[in-house]
């Protein structure tokens, strides 16, 4: 009779345990990422701009209005990223928090726009694990002491993370530090790296590079030898492909800038990404 009681009771908690969890919608997957990992089983994530797609040009379905008017909270990036957002806020007459993840990061600047593409550069990855980790304690306080230790535990395994991609650039010559990429979504990475990135595109995919950007793009390539070009998960690879014929440079590999890959893929997980691209541009560059 205790053995039935007992079990009834544990199936009546489990429920209770995950209804209890804290709804939280990430605006796109490498935010996600972040909420996942942070927030583990307390938390329930939904991600609008799933893996292996653009957040540049993204639009909402009549679903995303529901799961923002579920959520608790609404994790963003800010800097202009997710565009489309403050509208599907709006609409979808939510009461969540709007997290913006960045909070606290220098914006580096492209014109007079910022530059949204700042989890490319590690440290700034540890303000968005903390900014994360602050709001969901604020949010859901009971389980504040968990979110902070798994925070703790996420920062110290971005420590490591950082550690390996400067001793993998020390490893490049530094005249071979250069690379031609889709759009441009690496440039944190090249201010913390010292690996430069020249791309056709601007900083959104959104944009066309003209006859005369694409000419000067071959003409610095052959004149400073650039020695690859790369790939992007999120773009059409048309365009590099061409400047790579023209050019003779090796298609170095692709690099993951603005999603995360599905579970398969090399990257499903934020860490994994940048593995992933160090371990590209060191084989293309690194000889």
């Amino acid at each position: 009779m205790r053995l039935i009681l007992l079990c009834v009771l544990l199936l009546a908690a489990s429920p209770l345990r995950a209804a209890e969890r804290l709804n939280v919608v990430a605006s796109f997957s490498i935010l996600g990422d972040f909420v996942r990992t942070i927030g583990g089983d307390r938390v329930n994530v939904t991600t609008l701009v799933g893996p292996d797609s653009d957040v540049h040009v993204y639009t909402p379905a009549p679903s995303d209005a529901k799961r923002v008017a579920d959520a608790k909270l609404v994790v963003v990036n800010g800097l202009g990223l997710e565009g489309w957002l403050p509208r599907l806020v709006q609409s979808s007459g939510s009461r969540a928090t709007v997290v913006t993840a960045s909070a606290g990061i220098t914006p580096l600047k492209l014109g007079s726009a910022s530059d949204p593409h700042a989890w490319q550069s590690v440290p700034n990855a540890k303000v968005y694990a903390t900014d994360i980790a602050n709001a969901l304690a604020v949010a859901a306080p009971d389980d504040a002491d968990f979110f902070r230790a798994q925070a703790k535990a996420y920062l110290e395994r971005l420590e490591t993370l950082d550690r390996e991609v400067r001793e993998a650039v020390a490893k490049i010559p530094p005249d071979r530090r250069k690379v031609i990429s889709t759009h441009d979504a690496f440039g944190y990475f090249s201010a913390e790296y010292g690996i430069q990135f020249i791309a056709p595109l601007g900083v959104s995919t959104e944009t066309e590079p003209s006859a005369r950007d694409i000419a000067a793009i071959i003409g610095q390539i052959k004149a400073q030898k650039i020695p690859a070009v790369f790939l992007e998960n999120i773009s059409d690879d048309r365009l590099i492909r061409r400047i790579a014929a023209e050019t003779g440079s090796k298609v170095g590999g692709t690099l993951i800038s603005d999603g995360l890959t599905g579970e398969k893929g090399p990257a499903p997980t934020y860490i994994d990404m940048v593995r992933h691209n160090i371990k590209a541009l060191t084989s293309a560059l690194d000889h």
